[in-house]
């Protein structure tokens, strides 16, 4: 058996002492809310008869004689999302399969789904972050009727999957299965989408061929192909043992996607009670907490996460931090090749091998702890196989641990690179994050004068002017969540890449996100503390800055008495954050914590960790098992 790499151990140690407090309170909450038999057996009649006043037949039956386990679904669905609009169909399909398995599924809730791709560089970009503390809250609505002894959470997208994942938590003592949709086929190479984005951002190319480049790019339901946050999502919560093996990225539509989703409908019914009883809160643990991030750092991942998976683990009562991101990045090889960090997409990273290849390859490198709980048993190595219909039959074999192409995917003992994807840079501004995998080596380390701008239509006036061309630090001041609500930045690349063609010394800082489809330019994003209580609201225009990648620092080189005698700049006005439903969100933008933090309303500015005082010894025991 290998054994785990030293660091590996050495941090899941360390997190699991941290969190000592908050996991056992978390996981005493949870076994307090257990229930032998279906949860809706405690319910009143009355209560129960309008549990089940739609239904009939033997549905009705069911939830009426509470015998059969109920199985809530909680989707996303919506039919302007691309890689939402597969789930429309699902919820059938699941109740019948579920039916068949000897249980029942009732739709429970639907939450929201907005997307990032269609609010870039819009007002409705601030309500981006926030949407994922709305939907953890929406799922909790539709799981606190007690009907259910397990869930299926239907999800994709960006802050969809970790706002699911935070609601569910809630429940912790319900398995909970997640259900994808899948990615569309591969349209317009992804960097002839970007050639066509830059030549439009220097007046080379028009509108109609910016969006026929655009359109023949995202072209089909399913998630887009680059490898942004959405994508990253369906890895990392494969590899942490939430989805069925090989779920992630096979097509919508086709009949291997339909028997994937079935076979989640059948599995949350086995795993909702007896001796198959997995609730949720003994599927994440710190294991698998630190499982889903070497699986991104592996792979050069959304840089979104280093705030999704601080609160999804928060959730969880683990408290992870950027030290921990920093710490197993230094050991974690990056080992795919998907655009942003490459020309592929994640088609060709699942037909090289994908996730199974992925996991396999980690485990023998020591790089994943295998013991492991799972929606689909115990144990990560039952993810190293991937499904196959035979017969029509759902099946699973176990797959070579070899790449089938290296320029996609390679072995931990040949990796792109010897760390892994991001990088945590620290300072005299603050602490920020980098995603180091898409930016060229020569261009990590930049010290230039800054530019401070505003807003992102300032920055595009002034590269349209010819004002940026020289070597510059391009500064975003007072874009973090508390500001503007931490909106993503994406736009600025084109003009950014434009640049650094021309052969200038380029960077971003900012307060602000940054797209995981976004790359190229090295840019320092979810700066922490943001502008409204740190320096980088006293950077000016022509103050020297130093972002050293590879190091990890990130300077401001002016004296600390000149600094502290500026008077700061200050965020938008209050009472103009209004439209297109920025008014309804106030109360987050107030309440919100800090990017390290997670950047959620759920743990709030001030609080404060409890690592200084955390006992030394991890919890021994997770939720109480129920019988039927």
């Amino acid at each position: 058996m290998t054994s785990l790499h030293p660091v590996l151990a050495d941090v899941t140690d360390r997190i699991t002492r941290r969190s000592e407090a908050t996991r056992r309170d978390y996981l005493d909450r949870v076994a307090a809310a257990a229930a032998e038999g279906p949860a809706r057996a405690g319910l009143g009649c009355s209560n129960l008869a309008h549990g089940f006043a739609a239904y009939s037949g033997t549905d009705r039956a069911a939830l009426r004689g509470l015998r059969k386990p109920g199985v809530a679904i909680v989707s996303a669905y919506n039919d302007l999302l691309s890689a939402h609009q597969p789930l429309g169909t699902f919820p059938e399909r699941i109740k019948r399969a579920t039916r068949d398995a000897g249980g029942v599924a009732q739709f429970a809730g639907g939450v929201p789904a907005m997307c990032d791709g269609i609010t870039q560089g819009r007002t409705g970009m601030e309500l981006s972050l926030f949407s994922r503390d709305v939907i953890a809250m929406a799922t909790g609505v539709a799981l606190s009727h007690e009907m259910f002894d397990a869930a299926l959470l239907l999800g994709v997208c960006d802050k969809i999957v970790p706002g699911l994942l935070i609601g569910a938590l809630s429940f912790g003592h319900l398995p909970a299965v997640l259900v994808p949709a899948g990615p569309m086929t591969s349209g317009l190479p992804n960097r002839e989408k970007a050639r066509v984005r830059q030549d439009y951002a220097e007046g080379r190319a028009t509108r109609a061929d910016l969006l026929d480049a655009e359109a023949a790019s995202y072209h089909s339901p399913g998630t887009c192909t680059f490898y942004g946050t959405a994508n990253s999502n369906q890895l990392v919560v494969e590899v942490m043992g939430l989805h069925l093996p090989g779920a992630s990225f096979v097509h919508p539509g086709t009949d291997l996607r339909d028997a994937l989703t079935e076979e989640a409908a059948r599995r949350a019914v086995e795993i909702s009670r007896g001796d198959g009883y997995t609730p949720l809160a003994e599927v994440i643990d710190e294991r698998a907490v630190v499982n889903g991030l070497v699986a991104l750092l592996a792979t050069g991942g959304s840089p979104n996460h280093t705030l999704h998976l601080v609160a999804v683990a928060a959730a969880a009562g683990i408290q992870l931090t950027w030290d921990d991101f920093a710490d197993l990045s230094a050991v974690v090889p990056l080992v795919a090749s998907v655009y942003p960090n490459g020309s592929a997409d994640i088609n060709h990273f699942h037909a090289a091998g994908g996730v199974q290849v992925l996991v396999g390859s980690l485990l023998d490198a020591g790089l994943l702890h295998p013991d492991v709980r799972t929606v689909a048993g115990d144990g990560l190595h039952r993810y190293r196989s991937e499904p196959v219909l035979d017969d029509g039959r759902l099946t699973w074999r176990e797959v070579e641990t070899r790449s089938l192409d290296e320029d996609v995917l390679r072995p931990p003992q040949r990796p792109f690179a010897p760390e892994g994807g991001l990088r945590v840079v620290d300072g005299n501004l603050g602490r920020a994050v980098v995603k180091v995998s898409a930016v060229a080596p020569e261009h990590r380390v930049v010290r230039a004068p800054a530019r401070v701008f505003a807003t992102q239509t300032e920055f595009d006036d002034a590269f349209r002017a010819g004002e940026l061309d020289r070597d510059v630090v391009v500064v975003l001041p007072h874009h973090g969540a508390r500001a503007r609500g931490m909106p993503e930045l994406h736009g600025l690349i084109p003009a950014l890449g434009s640049l650094m063609d021309r052969g200038y010394r380029v960077a971003l800082v900012t307060d602000g996100r940054m797209s995981g489809a976004s790359g190229k330019v090295p840019a320092a994003i979810h700066l922490s503390p943001e502008a409204a209580d740190g320096p980088l609201a006293r950077v000016a225009d022509g103050d020297l800055v130093h972002l050293d990648a590879d190091t990890g620092r990130l300077d401001l080189h002016v004296d600390p008495a000149t600094l502290a005698a500026r008077t700061p700049s200050t965020p938008p006005d209050e009472h103009t954050w209004v439209g297109t439903g920025r008014e309804l969100f106030r109360a987050l933008r107030r309440g919100v914590g800090t990017p390290e933090q997670g950047a959620s309303v759920f743990t709030p500015t001030a609080a404060t960790s409890a690592a200084e005082n955390a006992p030394e010894n991890a919890p021994e025991s997770g939720a109480e098992r129920r019988t039927a």
